[in-house]
């Protein structure tokens, strides 16, 4: 019996397969405008790794997301913080804080003894998401790698703004300025991880605690997240797919039950 967890976010679709006695196999698509036909996209992908999304008898699938209502082959569709603190918790080792830096909010989320027993959610401002970093990066002209890969070896210039539109004015005036490009991107890193932490200070936050997410791709990041938090923060190589696994873990516990 397989089972697959689909999380359709704003800007890629994950996908986490689990199986028996097999390490978990994880796939990546971009969401594009419409979460129905990316979910069809998946269904496809797993059509050609011999996985019938129809057939109850070999696989179970849950969904979570946003498009989680667009996967209509899914038996169980979840919400996003349930998925997102069961996966997180599974990569981290048991209980923790798991941070979520996604496409278009960022979530915090409490797992103890393996429940979610608090989260808070900000995506009412992309100022502290993976959004943010990908409109600073165009206007930097450099690509989200080569963005963290600058940073690293700039000099963080203070980007107050708490509104994107007012921190990428923030920028072209910096731009205008001539300022070193590294240390305009390191200011970038650093305005993203200081209103990630400032969301994290909102809650009480474990000491163990691991970032997931789009930005969990970048080790640079979760050192100046770090930094910011005054504790280590853990990325695990599948911290991408937390959402994903979380939605296949939960498949797999209604199925056993």
């Amino acid at each position: 019996m397989k089972f697959i967890g689909i999380d359709i976010g704003s800007t890629a679709a994950k996908v986490c397969i689990r199986e028996e006695n097999e390490n978990n196999r994880f796939f990546y698509l971009p969401s594009g405008w419409s979460s129905r036909e990316t979910a069809e996209a998946a269904a496809d992908r797993l059509r050609t790794m011999d996985i019938e999304v129809e057939d109850r008898e070999s696989c179970r699938i849950a969904a979570t997301g946003y498009g989680r209502r667009s996967v209509e082959y899914a038996e169980d569709v979840v919400t996003e913080i349930t998925c997102h603190g069961r996966g997180g918790a599974f990569l981290a080792g048991g209980d923790c804080t798991v941070i979520d830096v996604g496409g278009q909010d960022t979530k915090i989320i409490a797992v103890s003894k393996g429940l979610v027993v608090d989260f808070l959610m900000n995506d009412k401002c992309a100022a502290g998401t993976g959004k943010f970093v990908e409109l600073m990066a165009n206007r930097l002209e450099l690509d989200i790698p080569t963005l963290f890969d600058q940073a690293r070896r700039g000099t963080a210039i203070p980007i107050s703004a708490l509104c994107t539109v007012f921190a990428e004015s923030e920028v072209i005036s910096l731009i205008g300025q001539n300022r070193d490009r590294k240390d305009i991107a390191a200011g970038v890193v650093d305005s993203v991880a200081v209103k990630v932490a400032g969301l994290a200070g909102k809650r009480q936050v474990t000491d163990r605690v691991i970032l997931t997410g789009g930005l969990s791709l970048s080790p640079y990041f979760a050192e100046v997240l770090g930094e910011k938090l005054k504790q280590e923060v853990m990325v695990s190589p599948d911290s991408l797919y937390a959402g994903a696994l979380g939605a296949a873990l939960t498949a797999e516990k209604k199925a056993k039950k």
